[in-house]
């Protein structure tokens, strides 16, 4: 895991990528003109004002300002961290990511030593994985509590269910024979050092249920203990490669077992997911000792169009189904579906389905409750009686719906509250109530500014030429002047030139990737898609006679400069010499 991933690798996986196939598998996109367009994504519209140009591989929404390259789209449409971006990418192009090793003080000898020792995580954890299945096997007791539950070797061997036996270093013993393996896996979370520097294996005595990425990667484990003790269920902590937040259980089972599912069942345990899908309800996944998160519906609804949460009845489950809802909310734009199960007390769907059966037990998810009937259902829980009741019940109601993205879905959710207050079809005091609690001026749900023009002064429209037409650029003849010039801007236009110069090839994408958690990138990215640059068909002649204009402008600048300070107390015999150079200069060049 330790190493710089180098900049050559993320150029190719950039040119390896067309941006326009990518985002169309998730945002369905329109050509217009040379670029492509949609709604954005990121904010609620009406009007598409996200583009996304194949010649640059680079979107940008704007309305709301987000953009990006294929890289920025994922981490932000996906959820992803930028190491976390890569390897999706990667992954798609059957490419493994090479790192460059962070140790540059070693020896090339104590480098490829450090390289022998060192273990990828990712393989680290899927080789614990296998272990734990082996010691199921061993494990008479492990093997009767499986059956005890009901659970197939067929099911068990699908989720590849193991067993850690009881003992403080099984895992340390097999897996850690240095201390650079054992530092890693306590920061991958299978070992534990306590504050007197003891080292031992986080689980015990338990039935281990592995993890794993949308790629298939164990990324960490669930362990459920075999008899009483206590925490009945222990997850692996928050790690560089798992969160619980961005993660689902089962979701991977899922994904092999249906290209694209037609719906996501939502329960809260590991041991769920398995009896359902023993039972030939295999499109089941569990949060992670977490309350479903944006991140965790998000997900979701990449993958389907059609999420049922499935929880107990009682107060913990109608809350859990609250937060749920709430978190949803901004996500449910038209073609999405959420949907509420709620079951009888003493009952979880591992007991249900075995109780019912399959097809009654499906039955019941096709009866589930549609979202907007458990959000009125809710709000109207509480609320008092009469006119104040329906007063409070309208605006907590409103408030609700206003972050549902505009489209049908919140429109039934208007009439739907219309209906529920007796209003009828009165939509009056319905848009009314709605234009009370919309903010002054505004149009959308999203908080983000909208983007403004750019004010193109020469130094910007030069990096903004350099940076959507690198090509032409790449072709330009060197500049000495260049050299010169001390004007702000002239610093990050030089090294631009320069990226361009060592690379002739370089996109405007990859451009953009150089430059990634600069102070200039969010300017940068500005200016690749500056709509105010009318540039004509001969760039590189436009590029030419733009540069030209800040040499001129530096020469009159400088001009002035030295004739001010003549006035005031004189110039060296160097300045003078320098100021009759730039005089003749600038009458040639005006001439």
């Amino acid at each position: 895991m330790s190493g710089r991933i180098p900049q050559s690798f993320i150029d190719d996986l950039l040119a390896r990528t067309d941006i326009v196939d990518l985002i169309d598998q998730r945002v369905k996109l329109k050509k217009t003109g040379k670029n492509y367009q949609a709604c954005c994504p990121f904010h609620n519209e009406k009007s598409p004002s996200f583009t996304v140009s194949h010649e640059k591989q680079f979107y940008h929404c704007f309305g709301c300002g987000a953009h990006g390259t294929v890289l920025g789209f994922l981490m932000e449409y996906d959820g992803l961290e930028f190491l976390d971006a890569i390897d999706e990418l990667a992954s798609m192009h059957g490419l493994t990511v090479p790192r460059e090793n962070s140790k540059s003080s070693l020896s090339p000898q104590q480098q490829a030593a450090a390289k022998a020792v060192r273990q990828d995580l990712y393989a680290q954890l899927n080789d614990i994985s296998r272990f734990y299945q082996t010691q199921l096997r061993q494990s008479q007791d492990a093997i009767q509590y499986l059956k005890k539950r009901g659970l197939s070797g067929e099911v068990v061997k699908r989720f590849n269910i193991g067993y850690v036996p009881e003992q403080w270093d099984s895992v340390k013993r097999q897996f850690a024979p240095n201390n650079e393996a054992e530092h890693q896996l306590t920061e991958g979370g299978m070992l534990i050092k306590s504050d007197s520097g003891r080292v031992y294996d986080r689980f015990r005595d338990r039935i281990m249920f592995p993890i794993h990425d949308r790629r298939g990667r164990v990324i960490g484990f669930g362990g459920r203990v075999l008899g009483d003790g206590t925490p009945k269920y222990l997850n692996s902590p928050e790690t560089p490669v798992f969160h619980k937040g961005r993660e689902l259980y089962g979701l991977y089972e899922v994904r092999q077992a249906h290209r694209n599912p037609e719906r996501i069942l939502i329960v809260e345990g590991y041991m769920d997911v398995v009896a359902l899908a023993q039972f030939g309800i295999d499109y089941a996944v569990a949060s992670l000792g977490t309350a479903t998160t944006p991140e965790h519906l998000q997900l979701l609804f990449r993958t389907t169009r059609e999420v049922i949460c499935c929880y107990d009845g009682d107060r913990a489950g109608r809350e859990a189904a609250w937060r749920a809802l709430e978190n949803a909310l901004p996500l449910l734009q038209d073609g999405r579906s959420l949907k509420f199960v709620f079951l009888p007390d003493g009952d979880d769907p591992d007991t249900r389905v075995r109780k019912l059966g399959k097809d009654a037990f499906t039955q019941e998810l096709e009866q589930a409750q549609d979202f907007g009937d458990f959000l009125f259902e809710r709000l109207g829980q509480n609320a008092m009686t009469g006119d104040a009741g329906q007063h409070e019940l309208a605006n907590k109601a409103a408030e609700a719906i206003m972050r549902v993205p505009e489209g049908f879905t919140r429109e039934g959710l208007i009439t739907q509250l219309s209906r529920q207050l007796n209003w009828g079809e009165n939509e009056r005091r319905v848009r009314d109530l709605f234009s009370r609690l919309q903010p002054s001026g505004s149009t959308t749900t999203d908080s983000r500014p909208i983007n403004s023009k750019i004010k193109l002064t020469p130094i910007r429209r030069a990096i903004a030429l350099v940076l959507q037409y690198p090509a032409a650029a790449s072709n330009l003849p060197d500049m000495p002047e260049f050299t010169e010039l001390t004007m702000p801007g002239m610093d990050l236009l030089r090294d631009l030139l320069a990226q361009i110069r060592a690379q002739p090839s370089i996109t405007t994408a990859q451009l953009l990737e150089h430059w990634r958690g600069h102070s200039f990138a969010k300017a940068l990215a500005r200016l690749a898609m500056a709509e105010e640059l009318f540039a004509g068909e001969n760039i590189e002649q436009e590029l030419q006679d733009t540069f030209v204009v800040l040499i001129n402008d530096y020469l009159e600048s400088h001009i002035d400069m030295l004739q001010q300070k003549s006035k005031q107390g004189g110039l060296t015999p160097i300045e003078t010499q320098e100021l009759m150079l730039l005089l003749s200069e600038s009458k040639a060049n005006n001439n």
